[in-house]
């Protein structure tokens, strides 16, 4: 199976009363590895870190102390 180049990972959160906020960005593979042996995508800041598998499972990694993110999901980008 090819490794995808780009995902485009969707986060959705709670909004305003009842509302749901949906924020989206597409994020590139690097040269490293996850602790589960699949490719690490990077946004461009560097901030947004994850490691997603051939099947689309998502790990966030943190990039810096505090941080505690949310798995989005992920698709491919042709």
């Amino acid at each position: 199976m090819k490794t995808q180049d780009q995902y485009r990972l969707t986060f959705t959160h709670p909004g305003s009363g009842t509302s749901v906020v949906t924020d989206e960005v597409v994020v590139e593979r690097t040269d490293a590895l996850g602790p589960g042996g699949n490719p690490v995508y990077c946004d461009p800041t560097g901030i947004l870190r994850a490691e997603i598998s051939p099947a689309g499972e998502v790990r966030m990694l943190a990039s810096g102390a505090y941080q505690s993110p949310i798995n989005p999901s992920a698709e491919p980008i042709p």
